[in-house]
């Protein structure tokens, strides 16, 4: 790992073009299904290298050996001869785990094509269409790939949930993952992947969305989300069959350099009548739960069992395996993750996940309070990174410079994604914002009595009223005044430095100086050994929750619109209007686990002061932040020319 971090810090970015050689995006067409007889239980065909890259096998193309191909369950190698043969099962995803050096072709919307799904009755009625009847098992089926010497240096962008609810929130993923792709250097990128919640219910927009995505002309692996389902199934069976649809298996694996990509679907649903929580009793409403299947597991074992130990397995799945967000919940953690580690064992790993709505370091011996209750495990196994989300907190806020809700999430990220850059079995991840540079990995605020006492007041009203609402809060980001301006009672009755570190871990060091004097050490405010969720103002972060506190969109009216452009829509449909109120109570910056604080001095004379922050990440990377602030005796009083206009 080291030496990837030389390379990077040679080079001032994590783009590693030099290295990597470009995918080949000219690579369009499809799998190869050839219809006729048939055995009835045997799925058979061949892995072969497409040489007039017409996506069909013609005489004299040549199989390829040792390529694996599985039906969901069963995992071969290919022979010789580049052949396979495996039981056949009425509703099964045929794929093949993409080799290294190869590539599939790819949809004209630059989705990987690698797979054949087959269902035989086709999928239930569902309301976005499903899966037609495939009817009987083809002759054969026979996978394209061609040659593509990536090597072991090379790229990958990812993504957490993207989840627009409604064409307007497809245009903001235009305006920020549309935008990016189209304007950046792709050339050493080689997937983009997508950690479920790629769309907020409506799958009707799944074709809209793929067209935007495209534009950056790379390979996009997608992961289910529970808001990728077809809610209207009545079985988990059917519950992914309009994403299968559109994007293929919801669990596969895929090779590029020296890593093994597993993405994994770890969302059960309907879980009624299945798993045993009272949110999955069968009186209860239809829900989901983060569980990995049986089928699953037991694909995954002999899919590993075909991997060399000391490979890098990169694992993707939508619900996290474990989280400090959401430690104590059940159904927002892996419900059999023992069985998971199991798996993994003692190999290089990395786990990948979204549906929080936050960025979570999370490295091996790390652990809080409900995760025994809730996954039956202790501390983290593996490194393991919950990646935020492109929407942050589902496209709510106020407009930020580019015209996109700013939407702050939950632990006071901004909205984002992270770049992971891979030498072997090494990696690097950087977590990006949409908005500013690689060195823009933080922000710094006061958190003071004045703010604590604000905070309350906040915290309490959105505790005890349904959030929009027709009732004017107690406090708006306007009572915070001016947030750098601190008295000497405030110094005295304990102001910190709230340091917000977004990718930070519990390797980070973060420390500050005043106007160029001795730096004083910050500390983490949770330590991650085992502890709960510290919460409440003194945990806050006030720059985050000054964001959060007041959302103008939903208060807008017009006279044309009436109530159909009151406010804005979100979620299902959901109606955000009324008085400019904060988020939802959950969705406020309360906890972190990669928050950074220390008491400023007591004796800091009056003045405008400087404060350089630094911090350095668990690869040796140092960031730096500098703001100005003043100290007053007392907050100033009205000027003249105040006092004589209000006269």
């Amino acid at each position: 790992m080291r030496k990837l971090t030389q390379v990077l810090l040679l080079a001032g970015t994590s783009v590693m073009a030099s290295s990597a050689i470009a995918k080949d995006a000219g690579y369009t067409g499809e799998i190869d299904v050839v219809h006729g007889d048939s055995s009835a239980d045997m799925a058979t065909g061949r892995v072969f290298l497409d040489t007039n890259r017409n996506s069909r096998l013609d005489a004299g193309e040549t199989g390829l050996a040792g390529v694996l191909v599985s039906n969901g369950r069963e995992v071969v190698a290919t022979g010789e001869d580049g052949s396979y043969s495996l039981p056949a099962y009425d509703d099964m995803n045929l794929f093949i785990t993409k080799p290294a050096g190869y590539m599939t072709p790819v949809s004209d919307d630059m989705v990987p094509q690698f797979s054949y799904v087959h269902k035989v009755a086709g999928s239930a009625d569902l309301r976005f269409g499903g899966i037609e009847p495939t009817g009987p098992l083809p002759q054969s089926v026979n996978f394209p790939l061609v040659e593509d010497p990536v090597g072991d240096e090379f790229q990958c962008l990812v993504f957490g949930d993207t989840q627009p609810y409604s064409n307007q929130e497809v245009s903001y993923v235009r305006q920020t993952v549309g935008k990016l792709l189209a304007n950046r250097d792709n050339s050493a990128t080689q997937c983009l992947l997508f950690q479920g919640d790629v769309m907020g219910d409506d799958l009707s927009l799944y074709p809209r969305f793929k067209k935007i995505v495209a534009t950056g002309g790379v390979p996009q692996y997608y992961v289910a989300g529970n808001h990728d389902l077809d809610f209207d199934a009545k079985s988990d069976a059917d519950s992914f069959d309009t994403f299968r649809r559109e994007f293929g298996p919801e669990y596969y694996s895929f090779d590029i350099g020296q890593v093994h990509f597993v993405v994994l679907d770890d969302v059960r649903y309907p879980c009624n009548g299945v798993d045993a929580h009272e949110f999955c009793d069968l009186s209860a409403k239809p829900s989901y739960n983060g569980v990995i299947s049986e089928r699953q597991l037991e694909w995954l074992k002999n899919d590993l069992a075909n991997v060399p130990e000391d490979k890098l397995i990169v694992l993707s799945a939508h619900i996290p395996f474990v989280t400090y967000t959401d430690a104590t919940a059940q159904k927002h953690q892996v419900d059999n993750l023992d069985k998971l580690y199991e798996l993994i064992g003692d190999r290089p790993a990395l786990g990948l996940s979204g549906h929080t709505h936050t960025t979570e370091q999370i490295l091996p011996g790390e652990f809080y309070k409900g995760w025994e209750e809730a996954t039956g495990t202790g501390p983290a196994k593996f490194h393991q990174i919950v990646t935020g989300a492109v929407s942050g907190s589902w496209w709510a806020g106020d407009l930020n410079n580019s015209g996109i809700p700013h939407a702050t999430q939950r632990l006071g990220s901004p909205r984002g994604y992270y770049v992971l850059d891979f030498a072997g079995s090494d990696y690097v991840d950087t977590y990006m914002t949409f908005e500013g540079e690689e060195d823009d990995q933080l922000h710094v605020s006061f958190n003071t009595p004045r703010f604590r006492d604000w905070a309350e007041k906040l915290v309490s009203f959105t505790n005890q009223n349904d959030i929009p609402s027709d009732i004017t809060p107690p406090v708006t980001v306007n009572d915070l005044g001016d947030m750098d301006m601190l008295t000497k009672e405030d110094l005295s009755g304990t102001t910190y430095v709230a340091i917000n570190v977004w990718n930070g871990s519990k390797e980070s060091q973060v420390s500050f100086s005043i106007n160029g004097g001795d730096p004083i050490e910050a500390e983490r405010t949770q330590k991650g050994e085992g502890e709960e969720a510290f919460e409440g103002p003194t945990y806050s972060d006030p720059l985050a929750m000054a964001k959060q506190s007041t959302n103008g969109r939903q208060a807008v009216r017009s006279t044309d619109g009436g109530e159909a452009t009151a406010g804005y829509r979100t979620w299902q449909g959901l109606q955000w209007a009324g008085i400019a109120g904060p988020f939802q109570d959950w969705m406020l910056t309360t906890k972190s686990n990669h928050l950074w604080r220390a008491e400023l001095p007591t004796d800091l004379p009056a003045g405008v002061h400087t404060l350089n922050v630094r911090t350095t990440d668990r690869y040796g990377r140092t960031f730096n932040q500098t703001k100005t602030f003043e100290v007053v005796d007392e907050l100033p009083q009205m000027t003249w020319q105040e006092k004589f206009w209000n006269e």
